[in-house]
């Protein structure tokens, strides 16, 4: 049996916080495209100016995760709650993030950390996509059992930590515990070694 496709009212309230993500941004200052003038569909090198610029790069997967986290805790708290409803909280909270992160006071938090040294917030064009994958990660876990789901966030989560020294979690560690805390420290200069 095939899950119903979202009703028109869930497509245009989507489209409407889409209209809102785009206009605080700009309000931010944070810019359409990349300052290279390129659109790519990968970024590779997390120290490259393009990183959190193009449509996608390394903290995709932590999007995917975003959106396997809030489907099974949406599934969790309000199961009733039909999906289409369920998709519209999602996207609001990932929306609400991304407006969180690109923020003045979070950009320069970032910017304390080693692999985020120049870091200048996400182009609106990046953010955009940010919650498009989030919401491939939303609907995948929404057709596939969680015993699939938990291992592939953690294969997600290992793989990035290895190519680029940062994920998901490091990256709510860093966000959330104080700069001079020891762990914190050694984080940074793990993350550090990166760039050689």
């Amino acid at each position: 049996m095939t899950k119903p496709a979202l009703k028109p009212i869930v497509i245009a309230l989507s489209v409407a916080l889409i209209g809102i993500q785009i206009a605080v941004l700009h309000a931010f200052g944070q810019p359409f495209f990349a300052a290279s003038g390129r659109i790519l569909i990968w970024a590779n090198d997390p120290f490259s100016p393009d990183m959190s610029q193009q449509l996608a790069d390394w903290y995709s997967f932590s999007h995917i995760i975003h959106g396997f986290i809030f489907f099974g805790l949406l599934r969790l708290v309000a199961p009733r709650l039909p999906l289409g409803a369920r998709f519209l909280i999602a996207m609001s909270i990932e929306i609400g993030w991304e407006v969180v992160e690109n923020s003045p006071a979070i950009i320069r938090h970032y910017r304390e950390q080693a692999l985020a040294a120049g870091y200048v917030g996400d182009s609106i064009l990046n953010s955009l996509s940010d919650t498009f994958i989030m919401l491939v990660g939303f609907f995948f876990a929404s057709r596939v059992r969680a015993r699939y789901v938990v291992p592939l966030a953690l294969v997600f989560e290992i793989f990035t930590a290895s190519m680029i020294r940062d994920n998901l979690t490091l990256n709510v560690i860093n966000l959330i515990a104080p700069a001079q805390w020891a762990p914190i420290r050694a984080i940074h200069a793990w993350q550090a070694g990166a760039e050689h």
